[in-house]
């Protein structure tokens, strides 16, 4: 299972300051998303993921510059998620310097905009998902009947998507639905959140979740992310 460090982005800085020596005073705390990217990548990640949280107030990318600046520091893939609505959006992500890109669970409801987002970005493109019936039902869908989750999966998987991303809201996720949606074979499923310690990377990594997103926990220090890559191996 890849572990991936996340890094909220709001006006060009990270939304938390990355000082996982601050119990113990030691280290230089920094909100500079290239240099905490840097810092996380010398340590063994393989992948950063980056959220534009102005971007995704907006609907439309708002901190391509920060994404360009990890970019030029760093010689992992990125993943950018937030304000990505449309196949040009896309594209600039890219061009700023993302390799993989998550879209919110909107797009189902806009088929030609899935379309072109696939056509720019194929496998590098996932759908961010919350599986909560209860947050399912609350969308603002189309459609008469708010879809289930099973039913979402599936129109995503014969749309072409090949990856989705499940967030929790800090809740901790069912473990049985992930392994049903791990089996179904046809898209790889990702977790954002949903682990708080080491045991809980490791149910995850069991389940056979492709990656695990991470922010607060990794960033804080309140795991430690040697111990955390190690347990999602």
């Amino acid at each position: 299972m890849d572990l991936i460090p996340a890094i909220d982005v709001t006006g060009g800085r990270s939304r938390l300051v990355y000082w996982p020596g601050a119990s113990a005073g030691v280290g230089s705390p920094t909100d500079r998303p290239d240099r905490i990217a840097e810092l996380l990548v010398g340590q063994g990640a393989r992948i950063v993921h980056l959220v534009d949280f102005d971007g995704a107030r907006r609907s439309a990318p708002a901190n391509l510059e920060a994404v360009g600046a990890v970019a030029a520091r760093v010689a992992v893939p990125l993943q950018l998620a937030g304000g990505l609505e449309e196949p040009d959006h896309v594209r600039l992500a890219f061009a700023a310097g993302a390799t993989r890109v998550v879209v919110s669970v909107a797009i189902v409801e806009r088929p030609e905009a899935l379309r072109g987002c696939l056509e720019v970005a194929g496998d590098w493109l996932a759908v961010g998902l919350d599986p909560r019936p209860d947050r399912l039902a609350a969308f603002a869908w189309r459609r008469p009947v708010p879809p289930s989750l099973d039913t979402l999966v599936a129109e995503l998987a014969a749309a072409g998507v090949r990856r989705v991303v499940l967030s929790h809201g800090g809740t901790a996720p069912d473990l049985d639905l992930l392994a049903k949606l791990v089996n179904r074979g046809d898209l790889d499923v990702l977790v954002a959140g949903g682990a708080v310690d080491i045991d809980g990377i490791r149910r995850l990594r069991d389940a056979g979740v492709a990656g695990l997103i991470l922010g607060e926990p990794l960033l804080s220090g309140a795991i430690d992310f040697a111990r955390a890559l190690e347990a999602a191996a």
